[in-house]
């Protein structure tokens, strides 16, 4: 497949994922403001912190390694091999669930059954929903490699919907039942996002056309596990790289999740304040998981197509590394563009937005400091997500290997760090420690990017500058919008309030104005990749 034809779906897929993100993250956005007003802050806190550690802990361990090694492979593979490796995550998943289980009921303390009842059937439900969910990975994937946006849109999209509305009505009819409510709502989820994929493929391979694509089985039951003509039940090349990528992922994930670890075994907050600082981190996390999140699950499978792993780019066929060097550029241009205004306009604007949310429970103390740091980190993970998608679809596997080395070496700086920290600033040491690991690994990212095009001509790095005018208008909003807080805000009435959102909208309109005049080769870049997503009379 040519790399502008992969360029095309990759710009789809993340369109497409951009507008999921939004509706998962104005449901979330919402939610979290309903159940504010009718459950404890320690429930939330165990909820929230707790017990989707546990989840999404079991999650990425069983399943993230493959499916990025998965994910890796060209058109011609043997995909019964392929799927037989992926149906590996369902026991790993079961392994996981019940180590880590064990380790939550035995291990961790325990909340006040008074203060949060049903604890342990929170953690067996939300291990159960773990391993549904991986059920439903070899389908997942095989969507994902044949580009079917329209499946994942609305696997997701039903999904979450269902298990909010459920969320809210048990909220509001049965509060009593504590995490009874966000148990059955979390496995009624995993439940509804499997079923659409086997009802997908279902419908799929029993139609007489099943798809435009050419899929690699013809019947349900050939996605089950079995033996090939060949004798051989699994990818042994993917299953190394799996294994490469599983040993990365463990550090990852430490470094992902790293402040729920260490709020979660070494206590450095109560139960209440967990459940403030996740608001917190929620809120502050919405701009970059709407827009970023999907742009990186997309374009790392846009760079693992196009780029070949074992060849430097001056090996590869030089049409395919050009269309990779010019999508990176637009990348971190664009990350950069976005992680700074929203640095520059959330520092003015933390507060009003916590009051608006949450009340003076979340804009008084802590909250605004937090969140006014959190707008910091969101530039540095806009540049992170775009240097380590492009850097893990190009590394080799003993590149790969090598970075775990350093992952290692990250991880334990931040879990340190993050403890320190934390004693010293309180829950803003948790930013802080992100922070400072999430510099090192762009610069390790950044220097991975250098050498890979350093024979080459292309230089995609150099989006990382800005023009004297756009910095300039960067500057001046951020003192204008500081000035506008001071004077108009929160403590001076809604009249007040008003005219600093009006002040921060003229300020975010000459800034956009001058990102439009500035810089054209971006603007290129978005107008025809969203003008081909357009042009596509339906998702595949």
């Amino acid at each position: 497949m040519r790399g502008q034809e992969v360029l095309g779906q990759a710009a789809r897929l993340a369109s497409s994922g951009l507008l999921l993100q939004v509706l998962f993250r104005l449901i979330t956005f919402v939610l979290n403001a309903f159940i504010l007003r009718f459950l404890s802050k320690e429930i939330v806190g165990i909820v929230n912190v707790r017990l989707t550690l546990l989840y999404s802990t079991t999650v990425f361990l069983a399943r993230e390694a493959f499916r990025r090694a998965c994910l890796s492979g060209g058109a011609q593979r043997d995909w019964r091999r392929t799927l037989n490796l992926l149906w590996l995550t369902v026991p790993l998943g079961v392994f996981w669930s019940l180590f880590l289980g064990w380790v939550w009921l035995h291990l961790l303390e325990v909340p006040d059954p008074n203060t949060v009842p049903h604890y342990g059937t929170g953690v067996v439900v939300f291990g159960l929903s773990a391993v549904v969910e991986l059920l439903g990975e070899p389908l997942w994937v095989l969507a994902q490699a044949h580009m079917f946006v329209k499946l994942k849109v609305i696997a997701e999209s039903l999904s979450v919907i269902l298990r909010s509305v459920l969320t809210a009505l048990l909220v509001l009819w049965l509060p009593h039942w504590g995490l009874y409510i966000f148990s059955l709502a979390q496995l009624f989820y995993t439940a509804v996002l499997v079923l659409c994929y086997v009802l997908y493929f279902t419908k799929l391979l029993g139609s007489p056309e099943p798809s435009r694509h050419t899929l690699p089985v013809s019947t349900m039951t050939a996605l089950l596990p079995s033996i090939t003509r060949s004798g051989a039940f699994i990818n042994w090349t993917e299953a190394k790289l799996t294994w490469s990528f599983f040993k990365q992922s463990f550090l990852k994930q430490i470094l992902t999740e790293g402040e729920r670890y260490v709020m979660t075994f070494l206590n450095v907050l109560n139960f209440g304040d967990q459940g403030v600082y996740d608001i917190v981190n929620n809120l502050g996390s919405l701009m970059p998981r709407i827009v970023f999140q999907p742009i990186e699950e997309s374009f790392y499978i846009f760079f693992a197509k196009v780029l070949e792993r074992e060849k430097e780019a001056t090996q590869q066929k030089q049409e395919d590394v050009a269309v990779a060097a010019v999508v990176l550029e637009s990348l971190l241009k664009l990350a950069l563009l976005t992680g700074l205004t929203i640095t520059v306009f959330g520092f003015a604007y933390s507060q009003l937005a916590l009051d608006i949310y949450g009340g003076t429970m979340l804009s008084s103390g802590s909250g605004p400091v937090l969140l006014r740091t959190y707008s910091l980190y969101v530039l540095l993970l806009a540049i992170n997500g775009v240097t380590e998608c492009f850097t893990f679809a190009a590394m080799s596997k003993e590149e790969v290997d090598r970075y775990n080395g350093t992952m290692l070496a990250l991880s334990c700086s931040f879990l340190v760090a993050a403890y320190f920290l934390t004693h010293w600033f309180g829950s803003v040491g948790f930013i802080l420690a992100n922070c400072f690991n999430m510099g090192i690994r762009i610069t390790q990212s950044l220097s991975f990017i250098y050498r890979y095009f350093r024979k080459s001509s292309h230089r995609p790095l150099t989006s990382l500058s800005l023009s004297p005018a756009l910095l300039g208008v960067f500057v001046l909003s951020g003192g204008i919008t500081r000035v506008s807080e001071v004077y108009l805000c929160c403590e001076h009435g809604w009249l007040a309030r008003l005219a600093h959102i009006a002040v921060g909208t003229l300020c975010l309109a000459a800034t956009l104005g001058t990102i439009f005049l500035t810089e054209t080769k971006l603007i290129h870049f978005l107008r025809t990749q969203l003008g081909a997503s357009r042009l596509s009379s339906k998702w595949t």
